[in-house]
């Protein structure tokens, strides 16, 4: 599990039957150098690229989830489902305490 700052949300006009009502979450994915700034530092974008999320959980902007990618994320679908990552926890607090 990877995580990583809510930074939009995306409406999709069309879809497969499987996916339809589905939350679809934009995810700006923390790196070590996000953690290492301090939890005073504002979460902001990542150098790394962002990702759009299937999101059952009710994720909203501004929030940090907890998400996983690839053949995992298309587990809790009873039929094959076109997922390539899905949230699976809403983050409350993270405590980063590296070792020396």
């Amino acid at each position: 599990m990877r995580l990583g700052a809510v930074i939009g949300r995306v409406t999709l006009s069309k879809t497969i039957d499987e996916l339809r009502g589905a939350r679809w979450l934009i995810i700006s994915p923390f790196t070590r150098e996000h953690f290492q700034q301090g939890e005073n530092t504002p979460a902001g974008l990542s150098k790394d690229p962002s990702l759009v999320i299937y999101d059952d959980l009710g994720g909203g902007v501004g929030q940090t989830v907890g998400f996983v990618e690839g053949r995992e994320a298309a587990q809790p679908f009873d039929k094959p489902a076109p997922i390539d990552a899905i949230n699976a926890a809403l983050v409350d607090n993270i405590f980063y305490s590296p070792f020396k």
